[in-house]
């Protein structure tokens, strides 16, 4: 039986970045459900992230940059661009009062995984990043709606390169594969005709979506059994209501949020049913959060922190803020913010458990408790400093082996800091 005050800590790290003791006390004394509404109402401001100030940018022309030394200024302007996108992300994450919301653009992110690399504008990047943060927690179809017409996801994916008679499948196969559907719920028939369905999407030099009707093909198509002369968003209308798409998003969160599974789980089964009913993301957020499983044994230990997971959550905990050497820092952990690896977004669990990883941990670690406030912690006897690190932290408990070896090095609190951050009781949960 899982304690009130170990399930509440469970519920903010997974809801967000993890919270202090006091914001526990809070959530005890709320008690659990009134905590999980109090997370999914989502207010429409954030005193804490809304206070960082948003990155600026440098107006671009419509058209390439052919002199060489423009070429150069241009990559130079954009890589000074995207730190400041980087930092500006992970500032309002770790100040934000509901990181709920930023939990979510990170989880979108992963999800309709999109990368500077080919964008190249980080205003792009800042724009999705937005849209994900704008309708992150609303309406399914109108999150997916919303980001097939985003301008990165038009470069990333090469939409703004569909046109009838030659229709670019790219697109179309990611929207199944990965966004709504998965792999087994769609036939390659179904990809081609999605495809002409995205015909005459473009560009503009505004960077937002152009609709070009002379490159749209407006003939019949077959979608899913449906037959239509369909455009774009009938395709995400058919896709995002169709029976595949009300296990797989589900699916989808609860293995960013609980433990990974697939969508014929039998904890899907009993989700899906009230998300397909109108493809309200808050409310099955807060079915997530409510059902059983969610707070089992199992998903207490269900997934390991990603990179940013983990940096983040121990800037707050810690009461530090994000530097320039952050992003670097998650660079080496193997998680740059807006360059996930492939469309298919970041790994799960054991891909952060490497010894690269081990080791980039243990560094990051070592200069978080050398930059920390250790003052309180000195002040208190050795015997208890394991205990109190793990209250920071947010550990409902140490092993007895990770005790043990806290224990050792209680004398000296950097080093006790350090090594209850590289801890499984804080990696792995």
């Amino acid at each position: 039986m899982v304690e009130a005050r170990d399930r509440i800590a469970h519920l903010y790290r997974r809801a967000g970045f993890g919270a202090g003791p006091e914001e526990l006390d809070r959530g005890v004394a709320r008690g659990y459900e009134a905590t999980v509404d109090a997370l999914v109402a989502i207010p429409d401001r954030d005193a804490g992230a809304d206070a960082v100030a948003p990155p600026s940018f440098a107006s671009e022309s419509a058209g390439a940059v052919r002199d060489p030394a423009q070429q150069r200024a241009q990559r130079q302007q954009r890589q000074e661009e995207l730190r400041s996108l980087q930092q500006w992300w992970l500032s309002r994450m770790v100040a934000s009062t509901n990181p709920l919301r930023e939990k979510l653009t990170l989880l979108w992110h992963g999800h309709f995984a999109t990368s500077i690399d080919k964008v190249k504008r980080p205003q792009l990047m800042y724009g999705q990043n937005q849209l994900f943060r704008a309708l992150g927690s609303g309406s399914f179809e109108s999150l997916t709606g919303a980001v097939a017409e985003d301008a990165a996801m038009l470069i990333w994916l090469d939409s703004n390169t569909n046109k009838v008679g030659h229709p670019n499948e790219n697109f179309a196969r990611e929207l199944m594969e990965l966004f709504t559907l998965g792999l087994g719920n769609y036939t390659e028939d179904d990809v081609k005709e999605a495809a002409r369905c995205f015909t005459g999407w473009g560009l503009s030099p505004t960077a937002t979506l152009a609709l070009r009707p002379a490159q749209h093909d407006d003939g019949m198509k077959t979608v899913l059994g449906a037959t239509g002369r369909f455009g774009g968003q009938d395709v995400v209308h058919l896709l995002t209501h169709s029976p595949a798409s009300s296990r797989w998003i589900p699916a989808r969160l609860w293995s960013h949020l609980a433990y990974p599974v697939e969508p014929g789980d039998p904890v899907i089964s009993e989700l899906a049913p009230a998300y397909a009913a109108d493809l309200d993301l808050r409310r099955l957020l807060r079915a997530i959060f409510l059902h059983p499983q969610f707070s089992s044994d199992r998903a207490l230990t269900g997934l390991v922190k990603q990179p940013v997971e983990y940096v983040v959550g121990a800037l707050r905990a810690l009461g530090l803020g994000v530097d320039a050497r952050t992003p670097v820092v998650l660079q080496e952990l193997g998680q740059v913010p807006f360059a996930p690896p492939s469309v298919g977004g970041w790994p799960q669990n054991s891909y952060w458990l490497s010894t690269a990883a081990s080791l980039a941990r243990l560094r990051l670690a070592t200069a978080l408790a050398g930059r920390a406030d250790l003052h309180a912690l000195a002040a208190l006897p050795a015997e208890g400093r394991p205990d109190a690190v793990a209250r920071t932290l947010s550990v409902a408990r140490w092993s007895g082996p990770t005790a043990a070896a806290l224990g050792r090095v209680a004398g000296d609190p950097p080093a006790l800091l350090a090594l209850a951050l590289t801890a499984p009781e804080y990696v792995v949960n």
